[in-house]
């Protein structure tokens, strides 16, 4: 029960190297190699070379889909001054190149062990640096410095963070991260290409110019198996990862309240929505608030967004604290008033079937209960169908405590505190139940089954944990009837004892004496690119491709049942203390989704 794959990321390549020799014989030496690998799979800097000789993805109209290709560096150290991908062509169509995107895997340093954590300090790759900058359409320039003559000041230019060129030094690796986007319109099939690499030795030999310095290529085919549906625009799995705005003026040096700050929420609005995360809504876009409490709609907020919604496919709609207090005492009438307003806005625009109040997070005392129960009420009477949300598991953490069941409408347990049983009586009642992660906290004393959980482990999000701990858990989801996931924060970066508060140096959030490596953030920041707004990384990447599969699971389910997607995704996820940590079985189990979707739509035509 306890889950497996526990070998450090350093083992593990050297297994697979090993095995991939007895299997194959030794392969010919070459200055460099180009192998691919899988979106689940890391590779260090320093790691033996393995992977394969193509790449090999399939996904639905609609999806992105990722593959790796690693510069090897074999005999020599070299620079890659260039990397394409050409366009995957089929027998009656193209995936262009205009859908595919390209990134340079930055090593992330992992000074000290997250609690828990399944993998060593180390490097790992996880910030992707793009090749193109998605606001201005051009390569980022690489930092130089130089002047006009001896003694006058140097003149800079560029940044530290760019995609090309690269060097990598003898025996050493560098991943490319590569995203397919599947057009809408895209036949199913088998469509082929290659990504191809241009290098040349580094440092130059003695007394040869940068002019006459001869380039190679090498190229890895691609191949992708397009299957015959279509993923929705936005995510059917509900979702919540926390609010944006209040880190931009620390990490960007924009004001406040400037148009350069919402450029720049809006930004990071839209990184999330690519990856089918809910984006938050910005405050400049919603309804203000009259002193009585009521909202004051104004056309062009309302207009902005309607099409903030609209373009970004969102799916979850948060509706905002009022901003006052005493909402159950002195100023009750007022809030009553407010929630009552907001829902007949959502209501009256189509947006009520997925709103909720996020009441309170992890009420831990009697009186935060005692603060739920009246928080519920008042919401409640204010609009009886607005449903609260708190983040609370599905049993009381003392039965001395009063029942906020009355009160709440979407339970929000961390993994650990995940309780079956109980989790089907509420939803039996007719309530929602999402799921929860933060940090690395273990089954609480107070869970009904303690003694048999309480030295196991859910997933954990942090770099130093498997990639698969960011695949399965819409998979563990649907084994519970869990319709949601929440995460705490996609940008929580705080400041180290050092006064540091740069994930590129130090991505770490510190609680206590523990420090969470990735903890509470997906984003970095775009500043060394000289990027206004984020910058991706690849754990977001396989959190994306968890909520594709989820709507693979939804799919299926509307043409068969829910026990039969239940028995494949059985397979991956029985439960939150034992899911799979292999890549392979995972995209296999996948596959078996997908061709059952596409063998039950074709039979309906």
């Amino acid at each position: 029960m306890k889950r497996k794959n526990k070998t450090s990321l350093v083992g593990s390549a050297i297994l697979c190297a090993m095995l991939l020799a007895s299997c194959s014989g030794a392969r010919q030496e070459t200055e460099v190699r180009l192998v691919s690998i899988s979106s689940m799979e890391r590779i260090g800097q320093d790691q033996p070379l393995s992977g394969s000789d193509q790449a090999l993805i399939s996904g639905a109209r609609n999806e992105v889909e990722s593959f790796q290709v690693v510069v090897g560096a074999i005999t020599k150290n070299i620079r890659v001054v260039a990397a394409e991908i050409s366009d995957l062509r089929g027998k009656t169509a193209s995936v262009g190149r205009e859908n595919i995107t390209l990134f340079r895997a930055e090593y992330a340093r992992v000074r000290r062990s997250s609690p828990r954590a399944e993998l060593p300090p180390g490097l790992y790759p996880d910030p992707l640096v793009p090749f193109i900058d998605p606001e201005t359409g051009k390569p980022i320039e690489p930092f130089s410095q130089y002047r006009v003559r001896w003694g006058t000041p140097f003149i800079s230019s560029g940044f530290e963070m760019y995609a090309l060129p690269f060097d990598v030094w003898k025996g050493q690796n560098q991943p490319i991260w590569i995203d397919v986007y599947i057009p809408r319109e895209t036949p199913a099939g088998e469509y082929t290409g290659e990504f191809t690499v241009t290098f040349d030795n580094y440092p130059m030999p003695h007394g040869q110019s940068a002019e006459n310095l001869k380039t190679k290529k090498l190229s890895l085919p691609v191949k992708l198996t397009v299957w015959d549906f279509t993923l929705p625009d936005g995510p059917t799995h509900r979702n919540h990862f926390g609010r944006v705005n209040w880190q931009i003026p620390r990490l960007f040096g924009a004001a406040g309240n400037s148009e350069r700050n919402r450029d720049i929420e809006l930004r990071y609005c839209r990184m999330l929505a690519d990856h089918r995360i809910n984006p938050p809504i910005p405050s400049s876009l919603m309804p203000e608030v009259n002193p009585d409490g009521s909202l004051r709609i104004d056309p062009l907020r309302h207009e902005a967004l309607s099409k903030f919604i609209r373009d970004l496919h969102v799916t979850d709609f948060e509706i905002p604290g009022p901003g006052f207090s005493d909402m159950t005492t002195a100023n009750r009438a007022k809030a009553i008033r407010y929630y009552r307003d907001y829902y007949n806005y959502v209501k009256n625009n189509g947006w009520d079937k997925r709103a909720y109040v996020y009441m309170l997070d992890e009420p831990n005392l009697k009186e935060n209960y005692e603060e739920v129960l009246a928080l519920g009420q008042m919401i409640h009477e204010a609009s009886p169908d607005l449903r609260c949300l708190v983040v609370e598991q599905t049993y009381k953490q003392d039965p001395e405590w009063p029942d906020i069941d009355p009160a709440v409408d979407i339970w929000c347990p961390l993994w650990a505190f995940i309780d079956r049983e109980s989790i089907n009586e509420k939803i039996a009642h007719g309530d929602e139940v999402w799921s929860y992660t933060a940090l690395s906290q273990r089954t609480p004393p107070y869970h009904p089954e303690y003694e048999k959980l309480k030295d196991f482990d859910s997933p954990y999000w942090h770099i130093d944990a498997l990639l698969t701990s960011y695949r399965t858990p819409t998979w563990i989801n649907w084994q519970y009837n869990i319709t949601g996931l929440l995460y705490w924060s996609a940008v929580q970066i705080s400041e180290s004892r050092t006064g540091i508060m740069d994930p590129w140096l130090l991505p770490a959030f510190s609680e206590s004496e523990n420090q969470f490596n990735g903890g509470g953030y997906l984003l970095y920041p775009g500043v060394p690119c000289g990027i206004d707004g984020p910058i991706s990384c690849i754990r977001l990447k396989n959190i994306r491709d968890s909520m594709e599969d989820w709507e693979y699971f939804a799919l299926l389910e509307q043409l068969t049942d829910r026990q039969t997607v239940t028995s494949l995704v059985s397979e991956i996820a029985p439960d939150w203390w034992s899911s799979s940590s292999d890549p392979e079985k995972i995209q296999m189990i996948r596959g078996k989704i997908a061709g059952e979707i596409a063998r039950l739509n074709n039979g309906k035509k």
